[in-house]
């Protein structure tokens, strides 16, 4: 009996290899947007939860305060040491951070010059609750100077009306705001809007904020109809390392497309989710307001305007 007839092994040719690679390739062109579009979505899921969280935290503070936090407590040095805080700082017991607040409370009260809110540790502290995930930046802080900590950012601000000295809104320098106060009906006024860090990092300080006029605005708490704000950024971040702004004060207030590159757009509300930001309403529930109802914002931030908004 013979050995047996070996059999010969056929290689891929080339022509196979490159089928098969232009079927993975293929494959992958069409499962990269199916996946991008998975992660925007668990994204603007996220970031719903982190308004949400911040509504009851805020409804929380009201009952046990009979009124919503201060939007930017007044710069001062007196006690109780709580000057240039913010409203997240004060909600911070209610978003599951006691310690933090304990931290921030210790270190204020103090004494010496500890009433410096810059100082206080609380200020680099990290807290996803107030970043959204839409930003791949992901949570950022200010460098702090020498003797000045970290400045943690955030994402999110609060409604502090049309102007920055109007006082119409919600969450404003020193507001001391009741529900009740809110007769344009808490389902049709701002509470928190979004609006990320620009690149240079000096506005959207969560804890001890300043604003660009000492109230906090632009910082912890916007405005929606201001011209002082837009022509403020327009003049001062308009270069290097900022883009140089690409609209006029009119076009940078309100709800409008932003850029984290571009320094004006830090002067209105704006996200990374595409079609407009996510709002935390006063009743608690959470909307997405599109680019196209900027028109409709002003009228939105106000708590007793008396006017009809319609965002459909």
């Amino acid at each position: 009996m013979g050995l047996a007839q070996k059999r010969s092994r056929h290689a891929f040719t080339l022509i196979e290899l490159l089928v098969v690679i232009a079927i993975i390739a293929i494959l992958i062109g069409l499962l990269l947007p199916a996946v991008q579009k998975v992660r925007e979505a668990a994204a603007r899921t996220q970031c719903i939860n982190n308004l949400k969280q911040q509504g009851l935290a805020l409804h929380a503070f009201h009952d046990a305060n009979n009124a919503l936090p201060k939007g930017y407590s007044q710069y001062t040095s007196a006690a109780p040491y709580e000057g240039a805080w913010s409203w997240m700082a004060f909600i911070l017991p209610y978003v599951e951070q006691d310690n933090a607040y304990k931290l921030a409370k210790t270190f204020a009260n103090g004494g010496g010059t500890n009433w410096y809110a810059w100082y206080n540790p609380a200020c680099a502290l990290q807290m996803k609750t107030f970043t959204c995930p839409a930003d791949s930046r992901g949570s950022q802080q200010y460098p702090g100077e020498p003797g000045i900590r970290n400045q943690t950012l955030t994402t999110y601000l609060g409604n502090a009306g049309t102007t920055s000295t109007s006082m119409d809104g919600v969450l404003y320098y020193n507001s001391k705001v009741h529900l009740t106060h809110i007769t344009d009906g808490t389902s049709n006024t701002l509470l928190v809007g979004e609006r990320p860090p620009n690149s240079n990092l000096e506005f959207g300080w969560y804890f001890a904020a300043y604003g660009y006029d000492g109230r906090g605005t632009g910082d912890c708490v916007m405005t929606s109809n201001d011209l002082a704000i837009a022509n403020y950024f327009i003049a001062n971040y308009n270069s290097s390392p900022n883009q140089p702004c690409n609209g006029t004060a009119a076009q940078k207030i309100g709800l409008q497309p932003g850029n984290p590159n571009v320094g004006c757009d830090a002067g209105h509300y704006w996200s990374f989710h595409g079609a407009g930001s996510q709002f935390l309403m006063a009743d608690g529930s959470c909307r997405l307001i599109t680019y196209s109802n900027n028109g409709v914002i002003a009228a939105l931030s106000t708590r007793a305007g008396g006017e009809v908004a319609n965002t459909n």
